[in-house]
């Protein structure tokens, strides 16, 4: 069984630009690669699993989402850093596109997605870690034994416990190294 850590794309490894879909707009948050370069070293999949509700609201296509994702992890790459693999939901319940207007069950905070990962992979879910900027990134430990990282600077109180409060991406992979040492 391998072990993985769960991403989150926007706000979480790149700035959060509000419905990216421009591939020259791709900044990455501070200590993003060199994290990401740790946990891979230490022997974590990499997974970036993302809400993207802008290919339902009709602000950009799902090609050219997949653009755009394609030139992330290709800059990743560029860095050493692997991305096992990219899911994402485009839909929303509140869509204008009638194709993506829909309650699914892969946005998140629903898990379907983290779930399909864990079985194509071969994820030992005890052994993993879901990263987000907002609680329902970290849905899956919500559910299961993978622990959760929600980066926030907000004074947020820790109501789950499978879920830690961290300032930064910096350290929440310093914790994740040392919880796996």
């Amino acid at each position: 069984m391998n072990k993985a850590v769960f991403l989150d794309r926007d706000g979480t490894i790149i700035v959060d630009k509000h419905y990216a879909y421009l591939p020259e707009t791709i900044e990455f948050v501070p200590d993003a690669i060199e994290g990401l370069q740790k946990l891979q070293n230490a022997g974590f999949l990499l997974i970036i699993i993302t809400n993207q509700s802008g290919v339902a609201k009709g602000l950009f296509t799902e090609d050219e989402l997949k653009i755009f994702n394609k030139k992330m992890t290709k800059m990743l790459f560029e860095k050493n850093i692997k991305i096992t693999d990219l899911y994402y939901c485009p839909h929303h319940p509140e869509g204008i596109i009638k194709k993506y207007a829909l309650n699914c069950n892969c946005r998140k905070p629903k898990i379907a997605l983290f779930l399909r990962a864990a079985k194509e992979y071969q994820i030992d879910l005890s052994k993993s870690y879901a990263i987000g900027d907002r609680i329902r990134d970290c849905a899956i430990s919500l559910y299961t034994n993978c622990k959760g990282c929600l980066i926030s600077n907000e004074k947020l109180h820790n109501f789950y416990e499978r879920i830690k409060l961290f300032c930064s991406f910096k350290e929440c992979v310093e914790y994740i190294i040392g919880d796996n040492l």
